[in-house]
């Protein structure tokens, strides 16, 4: 493992151009990570260098035609190589809610009375409304619970869920609101025992570990680009056999190919670009911290060792700081022994003996006053509704949610803990 003090972080830094703002004289601290990161500046010149020089369409007998399907092929290795999968596995789209309806759609056209579907409290809603509208087709929609104590998923209960009669289990694989990793390995087995299906959300993983679908053997799984230093654009992996069997809702020119047969319309070319350019930026980080890696998959392994090294740093300091906080209530793990299975994305609250918001310090509150001294945080329930609905803090706001990614420092930690002291208890430094 690299040593904290080793990660590349001024190097790291230097890439994002972002990084360098300011706000009433503070310098910006970018902890909105699970909303979108910020992109490298090699991501902006690939997307400014496409529309500079080969803006076409697909499919053309000439030249920036013939050199935007070259990037395209480029681009589904690099995502083929950061998921562990063939490039024919690889579909682009415009956002990870978009993939998720347009699949929910095809996979459950031939679902209805008698098919189950289940579900988790704990995910971001596109990974929960895309399948429970299969209830229109009279499928049977069962939702796993959530352990409130550490907002860990119930195990037990998802699998005395799982039946016979089950067609998917759609699950998260870390939560985009408390930061859980859930045991999706485990999920996958449980699901292909009864001869079910598999569909893994991995939008808020990315940032933070690799990803092996191969490993996992998920059917399919879907991710954001933009929330691990991309483009706005949204990818699946779906085996290849599935993405053959199933049949998707598509415009009769398109081709019966996959993965194009699941590509709707025009894409989006120069973000597709951008999506080449990020992989490449993670796997050159991974040759930063590792000169001995191979090809640009063990390159990316080595970048995502030293960044869950590094972030499990920043997080510890964190949540420890937030420990010494009267009031300062975190939702999810915090027990340090157990930090493996959550991400660095800490949802609090500052709160009363009774529960409630501290008068003055909602989320909105902190959040506003953490962003007018320079620190992008969220407030709110970042679209897992269940979940804060769940833990009985919806009609209140929600939570502050600060997501740590790899671009961020050690000092920043310590301003906002500072900050946060400062808002929740004048004149007391933490």
């Amino acid at each position: 493992m690299t040593p904290l003090s080793s990660f590349p972080i001024a190097w790291v830094r230097a890439q994002f151009p972002a990084l360098a703002q300011s706000v009433n004289g503070n310098p910006a601290a970018f902890l909105d990570g699970p909303g979108g990161t910020q992109v490298p500046q090699q991501v902006i010149d690939a997307i400014s260098h496409y529309l500079a020089n080969d803006n076409a369409n697909t499919q053309g007998a000439y030249a920036t035609s013939r050199r935007t399907d070259a990037m395209m092929a480029d681009a589904r290795s690099a995502m083929a190589d950061y998921l562990n999968c063939a490039p024919d596995e690889v579909v682009f789209g415009a956002n990870m809610t978009s993939l998720t309806f347009m699949m929910s759609r095809s996979l459950g056209r031939d679902w209805g009375p008698g098919d189950e579907v289940v579900l988790t409290w704990l995910d971001h809603d596109a990974n929960f409304s895309p399948w429970k509208a299969l209830e229109e087709r009279g499928v049977t929609i069962r939702v796993a619970e959530v352990k409130h104590t550490d907002c860990t998923l119930d195990m037990a209960d998802l699998a005395s869920k799982i039946n016979a009669n089950t067609r998917l289990v759609a699950v998260g694989y870390a939560s985009n609101a408390v930061g859980t990793i859930n045991d999706v390995a485990e999920v996958i087995r449980l699901a292909h025992a009864a001869g079910a299906l598999t569909y893994i959300d991995a939008v808020h993983y990315t940032p933070h570990g690799a990803i092996d679908v191969r490993a996992l053997d998920t059917d399919f799984l879907v991710c954001s680009t933009y929330k691990f230093f991309g483009p706005h654009m949204g990818v699946l992996y779906g085996k290849r056999d599935h993405l053959k069997r199933f049949t998707p809702y598509k415009v009769r020119p398109l081709t019966n190919d996959v993965p194009n047969r699941w590509e709707h319309g025009t894409l989006n070319h120069e973000s597709i670009v951008g999506i080449t350019a990020c992989v490449d930026y993670l796997a050159e980080l991974g040759r930063k911290v590792s000169p001995a890696a191979g090809g640009r998959r063990d390159a990316l392994l080595s970048a995502y060792a030293a960044i869950e090294h590094y972030e499990r740093g920043l997080m510890e300091r964190f949540l420890s700081g937030c420990a010494k906080i009267p009031g300062c209530k975190v939702y999810g793990i915090a027990d340090a022994a157990r930090f493996a299975h959550r991400c660095p994305t800490v949802a609090l609250r500052m709160e009363d003996g009774s529960g409630a918001n501290r008068l003055g310090c909602s989320a909105l509150d902190l959040s506003t006053k953490l962003g007018e001294r320079g620190f992008f945080t969220w407030d709110g329930n970042y679209y897992a509704m269940n979940l804060t609905e769940q833990l009985g803090v919806e009609a209140s706001g929600g939570f502050l949610r600060v997501g740590i990614v790899h671009y961020n420092t050690l000092d920043e930690v310590n301003r906002l803990l500072a900050a946060l002291g400062e808002i929740a208890t004048p004149s007391r430094s933490i």
